[in-house]
């Protein structure tokens, strides 16, 4: 072999090495992605049970042997994250939203430095550990979804930080502990999830929040009074059922004035339901069962009776499995867009009114009828209004069973499914029944 001959295969293995060492610092020297961000993506996939990848799933396909922005949406990076470029000569990572195959694993095996992510969106996986405080160097994000996971642990202090967060889902989780106070930093926040968790202690002070608009917190261990103040006068939608609330309601909901859907049901509430449910501008649903609730207090002045539930906005009522006494009132029964009423399993007496029966068979103009009317488990007495006699089944969800009716048989279908009380149970109760 020549001399010359050897020189040139010296010079191409040479060359051939220099590709080759070229190729393994692409990534690095002339990668679009900045090389934090790809260390970051690295880290979460290294934190995962690799039993957990499935096959063609998004983690599956995160392949670091080419830049990840580059090559996002190839048979390389799949899916998984979203890249922009927002600092000259390199790409940022600014979503992670993996797909929801079962990931098992944690979110501490990496320290989070993402500075530009705005959104991070994990879900319906099978993560599990605790949230850790490094997910507060996200301080450009915008929408933290941990839902429908197995996180444990009380939730961190330090997501009070992310002052631009619109979005927190941690709902369908392990948590345990109080709601931070620090909430009241996300003066950005629209939408708060923390339902199905083992959250306890009493409802923190969100009342600063002026963008807030929405709050589930329920099937928790959430205690005490919820106060006026703790509230924001920006909802439009709260749930905190199933918990372990007690006392009155708040008294400010009228100050709420653009809340939809108001429900506290399952709890442990107790006192009078204010006038202001029923005149409330903007109110449509309000859940209110299965309390301690005694009366229906209304304000004082015959003015205000009269006009009583004229202006509501309320479409679903329901009252059901409470201790509210008295007569039923006639006042709901001219609610113009009230189509469902729910007011069983109380101690109402008196005779049913002949609106309630009206407004199921023949409502007035511009008026809804009664699509669903559920008044069994109290002790009303006398005979069924006339207008409901003439109902087909299936024309309303009619039920007046288990009380105390003067002849009301099964061949009517809202006498259907239970009898009445005995004759013993409705002289008992007190008010005397005749």
């Amino acid at each position: 072999m020549s001399k010359h001959t050897c020189l040139l295969r010296f010079s191409l293995h040479f060359l051939l090495l220099i590709a080759i060492t070229f190729s393994k610092l692409f990534l690095y020297v002339d990668s679009r992605t900045y090389r934090g961000d790809i260390e970051v993506l690295k880290d979460l996939k290294k934190g995962l049970d690799p039993r957990s990848i499935a096959p063609g799933s998004c983690l599956s396909s995160w392949d670091f042997s080419v830049d990840p922005c580059d090559h996002l949406f190839s048979d390389r990076f799949t899916c998984g994250f979203r890249c922009d470029r927002v600092v000259s000569g390199s790409a940022r990572v600014t979503e992670i939203t993996l797909d929801s195959v079962g990931y098992s694993g944690s979110l501490a095996s990496t320290t989070w430095n993402l500075p530009y992510l705005q959104t991070l969106d994990i879900s319906d996986n099978s993560f599990s550990g605790s949230v850790p405080d490094s997910l507060s160097k996200l301080i450009r994000l915008q929408r933290l979804s941990l839902s429908k996971n197995s996180f444990s642990g009380e939730i961190p202090t330090s997501i009070g930080s992310l002052s631009r967060l619109e979005e927190l889902c941690l709902d369908s989780n392990r948590f345990q502990g109080p709601i931070p106070s620090s909430f009241v930093k996300l003066i950005n926040l629209q939408r708060l999830e923390i339902q199905q968790n083992n959250i306890s202690g009493e409802f923190p002070y969100l009342g600063s929040l002026k963008n807030l608009n929405f709050i589930d917190a329920s099937d928790n261990k959430i205690s005490g009074e919820i106060q006026s103040s703790t509230l924001p006068k920006s909802l439009v939608e709260l749930s905190i059922r199933t918990n372990h609330l007690q006392g009155n309601l708040p008294d400010n909901i009228g100050d709420i004035e653009f809340l939809q859907v108001l429900d506290l049901s399952h709890n442990m509430l107790s006192g009078p339901v204010f006038s202001v449910f029923f005149n409330h501008p903007s109110l449509q649903q309000l859940t209110l069962s299965h309390n301690n609730f005694t009366t229906l207090l209304q304000v004082p002045g015959d003015n205000i009776n009269i006009n009583m539930g004229l202006t509501s906005k309320l479409i679903a009522l329901d009252l059901s499995h409470n201790q509210l006494r008295g007569f039923l009132p006639a006042f709901m029964a001219t609610m113009p867009k009230l189509s469902a009423l729910s007011l069983e399993h109380n101690e109402f007496t008196g005779m049913i009114p002949s609106q309630y029966a009206l407004k199921v068979a023949a409502p007035g103009a511009n008026t809804s009828s009664f699509e669903r009317l559920l008044l069994g488990g109290n002790y009303l007495f006398g005979l069924i209004p006339g207008p409901l006699m003439g109902m087909k089944p299936g024309s309303a969800n009619v039920s007046l069973v288990d009380n105390c009716l003067y002849m009301c048989p099964h061949t009517f279908f809202f006498c259907q499914g239970g009898d009445q009380k005995s004759v013993v149970d409705c002289k008992s109760f007190g008010p005397v029944i005749p």
